[in-house]
């Protein structure tokens, strides 16, 4: 500012010349006055005369200049041009400042800074606008800022308004830039960094040089046993060898333990046609194939949460939900699916029956032909069955039998309550509802250390409605079903050259909206296959290269802060009473919080991981039976875990994993090293996007302990109602505003019309997505002491406040394409609400956002407060 600005004078009163009467007396070199006051001209002047100031400068300048006054002359010249380019240089970068500080529209001002009398230099900077502001923050110009800074410019798309369509405006940019993959139904952030993260495990199991600081022999075993597992997923060429040989062993295996072949058997058993049900599913089950219904092992909630017990629960299904079987679209893909499966096993077998006659010790190819009998009145008795039409007949009767279990199922909104699906009761409940299974038999294949007394059935109707079903369908019918249970499963397992590929490919490509004969990138797909056979064994490399640094402990103080935050907001909760805030308090201090890797199996030591894995065989080439192996050791530590207190340290996702998640029983809170990864988190970053983007995982994550299902759980993990009526009134009138918010929202059908978001299914994680404002008050409480440790330090190029920056970087992480079947898939099965819903959806309910972007108030996302759904505020 100009007033602001030094200024130098010289005194405005009379130069006054005095002559001393001994100058005469001294020598004249010395005797001459820096100004002098004679000359030979005026000799005849009286002593007592004045000049003028003219005739002073006149007189020094006709003065010959001795050698101490060049010299001076010479040092005044020097000073004066230094302090002439000093004043000049400091008007510049003045002006710069107050043209950086300018909003651009104010006219500009003339600034002169003047360098003693003869030197004036001029600029021009905005006007002065008010009092002095703090000197302007430079941003970062490392080449890690300019490219952070770019990536976030480079998801925008500016000309959409955040106020109206933040999801777009945050996300346009990117979504533009990464068009959907052929090979895939849906793709965004999530997708992209999962990519990214198995690109780091690929590099090991294809590079040993890698892991050359590994040089254990528990290293080496561990090593090789991944890239094994990694290379027979590899071998397309011995996958297409064998074709689909592997999965007619399992399926001929399947049928031999359903029809009690080779098995000792009463007569009263002989005439059961469904006696050989119960060996059927525990062979299923044991190899993780779901049918007809599931065993979990998990904590009795009711009694006590981390003792682990039995719960009885329905099937998934061949189609992902039960409206799918009323779509006759679907049906006929499904059926022409399972048409195509039955005719290929069948053929296929024969095939190898008459290459290898000792391959199959029973010497009848299956089916023995016709399977079933289906006699028409209208056809020829001496005429034989066509396959393909016996195939097609079967196929239909499969796909009602499915449409039967899929009816019987609880629907997938109720199935989010606890207190519906806990149902604890004798055993004998279970035996006497459900007489077609032998479980004690059942129970037996799987050698539990103890024999389980109760079970807890989520659906107590499902069972009787299973056993209608049964007992009214034909046992080709529920053989069929079976073998197509198997080779849904694990066909995909099978080279792509098969039938049964083929076949599968097709519904998978109907339900997600991929591209037809569209195949991604084998080595993603084999990674992927590691990831989740070896999880835990890849993830101790993957953690080595990507987690390394103060990430663990940056990422921990995040969600610290979250839980602080959370816990400073209670008593200002209006519809939460002291005591129901005082017990959330409890909770939430009472919260594990569980960051970047476990310690069962302890990530750092491949003895642990070794034994943790020991029960899986691995060979390079047989990738079919290397899957088998890996889910039955699965399966059998699940049931290692019945009737014994949960291992608190154990996880439900391996490292690399770009996920988190909220387990109630235990009261805990986990997010694995592989989502702590850009763009959702860098120990490195500035603490507003760290905040703002796995900030909002971390409350997510916090706040499923307080939603519609997690607040029935209290600080013990335990089912209960612990909150006081009048707060469990306050948080149903909140939950309800949420449920009719999202229940507006809809997507396309893909066939002209709309389907709307299921509000009671999404509750949990809209209420979950609230937790953003946590993250922000969070953020805004350690602000502070974070600029002052250098954390809160601004990028390059980006005209936006940090609190914008905030939101930007929590709406980035959500951004992603998707075909619309996908979509369809997503809304119908998913509690999570679509992406686009999930960003515009939260901040609608978050003042701070619409401040932040200095929103109308006419604008779609600032409602007015009667109309948002303030759970926290």
């Amino acid at each position: 500012m100009a007033d602001r600005l030094p200024r130098h004078s010289t005194d405005q009163g009379k130069l006054r010349c005095r002559n001393s009467r001994n100058l005469a007396n001294t020598v004249a070199a010395e005797a001459a006055p820096l100004l002098r006051g004679d000359d030979d001209d005026d000799a005849a002047r009286s002593e007592s005369a004045q000049p003028t100031f003219a005739e002073r400068i006149h007189a020094i300048a006709q003065e010959p200049l001795t050698p101490l006054t060049q010299v001076l002359l010479v040092v005044a010249l020097v000073l004066l041009l230094l302090s002439s380019v000093f004043i000049g240089l400091f008007a510049g970068e003045y002006s710069k400042l107050k043209q950086h500080e300018s909003d651009g529209n104010k006219p500009p001002a003339t600034i002169t800074v003047t360098a003693t009398s003869t030197a004036v230099f001029t600029t021009t900077a905005a006007p002065p606008a008010g009092p002095t502001s703090p000197p302007v923050e430079q941003p970062c110009t490392s080449s890690e800022c300019i490219i952070l800074s770019a990536s976030i410019l480079s998801s925008l798309d500016v000309s959409q308004d955040p106020c109206e369509n933040f999801f777009d405006f945050a996300n346009g940019g990117w979504i533009a830039d990464h068009p959907l993959p052929a090979d895939k139904g849906s793709f965004g952030q999530f997708e992209a960094l999962s990519q990214e993260n198995k690109r780091v495990i690929q590099h090991f199991l294809e590079t040993p040089s890698a892991t050359s600081s590994f040089t254990t022999s528990d290293d080496e075993q561990l090593l090789k046993k991944l890239r094994d597992f990694y290379s027979s997923c590899l071998n397309e060429n011995k996958l297409d060898e064998l074709g689909t040989e592997p999965l007619i062993h399992f399926v001929k295996t399947l049928q031999k333990l359903f029809r009690g072949e080779g098995l000792e058997v009463s007569a009263t058993q002989s005439e059961d046609k469904l006696s050989g049900l119960t060996p059927a599913m525990a062979f299923l089950h044991s190899r993780g194939i779901d049918a007809l219904f599931s065993f979990v092992i998990d904590g009795d909630i009711g009694v006590d949460p981390n003792f682990m017990t039995l719960w009885f629960d329905q099937a998934s299904l061949g189609l992902p939900s039960k409206e799918y079987y009323e779509e006759e679209s679907i049906l006929e893909v499904y059926q022409s699916v399972v048409e195509r499966l039955l005719f290929t096993l069948s053929e296929e077998e024969d095939k190898l029956q008459q290459a290898t006659p000792t391959l199959v010790e029973n010497a009848n190819v299956w089916p023995s032909w016709p399977w079933p009998p289906y006699p028409d009145d209208d056809d020829d008795e001496d005429e034989k069955p066509n396959r393909t039409e016996i195939a097609h007949k079967l196929a239909k009767e499969v796909i009602k039998f499915e449409t039967r279990l899929a009816n019987a199922s609880l629907d997938a909104d109720v199935y989010q309550d606890p207190f519906a699906t806990y149902n604890r009761l004798p055993l004998s409940n279970l035996t006497a509802s459900l007489p077609e299974i032998s479980f004690p038999e059942y129970f037996s294949s799987f050698a539990p250390r103890r024999f389980p007394e109760n079970v807890i059935i989520t659906y107590p109707a499902y069972t009787v409605s299973l056993s209608e079903i049964l007992h009214s369908t034909s046992s080709d019918v529920v053989e069929a079903y079976l073998v197509v249970r198997a080779a849904l499963a694990l066909s995909p397992n099978l080279g792509m050259t098969t039938e049964a590929w083929q076949a599968q490919r097709t519904l998978l490509e109907t339900l997600t909206g991929i591209k037809k004969g569209a195949v991604g990138d084998r080595a993603e797909y084999c990674v992927g296959k590691v990831e989740e056979s070896l999880g835990f064994a890849a993830g101790r490399y993957f953690v080595n290269e990507t987690f390394g640094g103060d990430s663990r402990e940056k990422g921990t103080k995040v969600i610290t802060d979250i839980v602080d935050a959370f816990k400073a907001s209670l008593p200002s909760v209006p519809w939460l009473d002291k005591t129901s805030a005082d017990a959330a308090a409890e909770k939430a201090d009472a919260i594990r919080v569980k960051v970047g890797y476990p310690i069962s199996p302890n990530t750092r030591d491949p003895r642990s991981i070794l034994n943790y894995y020991s029960t899986v065989k691995v060979d390079e080439d047989t990738y079919f039976d290397n899957i088998l192996s890996a889910a039955a050791s699965d399966e059998f530590k699940t049931w290692l875990k019945l009737g014994q207190q949960r291992n608190l340290e154990v996880w439900e996702m391996w490292p690399s994993m770009v996920n988190a998640y909220f387990n109630p029983p235990s009261n805990e809170i986990v997010f694995p090293a592989g989502i702590l990864q850009p763009p959702f988190f860098s120990h490195d970053w500035p603490s507003y996007l760290s905040y703002g983007a796995f900030g909002h995982v971390a409350a997510h994550e916090l706040t499923h302990a307080f939603d519609s299902a997690g607040r029935l759980f209290n600080q013990h993990g335990k089912l209960e109602n612990w909150w006081t009526n009048s707060s469990n009134a306050g948080f149903q009138i909140k939950q309800e505003c949420i449920e009719t918010q999202y229940s507006s929202y809809t997507v396309p059908d893909g066939k002209g019309g709309e389907i709307h978001v299921n509000g009671n299914l999404t509750s949990g994680e809209n209420i979950g997505d609230t937790g953003l404002i946590q993250a922000y008050r969070a953020w805004k409480a350690q602000f502070s002491s974070s600029l002052m440790a250098g954390d809160e330090y601004l990028l390059p190029g980006l005209n936006y406040t940090r609190e914008q920056l905030f939101f930007i970087s929590f709406a980035r992480i959500w951004g992603n394409n998707i075909k619309t079947a996908a979509q369809v898939q997503r809304v119908r099965t998913d509690p999570h609400s679509p992406n686009i819903f999930r960003v515009d959806g939260t901040v609608f309910n978050i003042p701070e956002f619409a401040a932040a972007f200095n929103c109308p108030k006419t604008a779609k996302l600032n409602p007015p407060p009667e109309k948002q759904c303030l759970f926290w505020s």
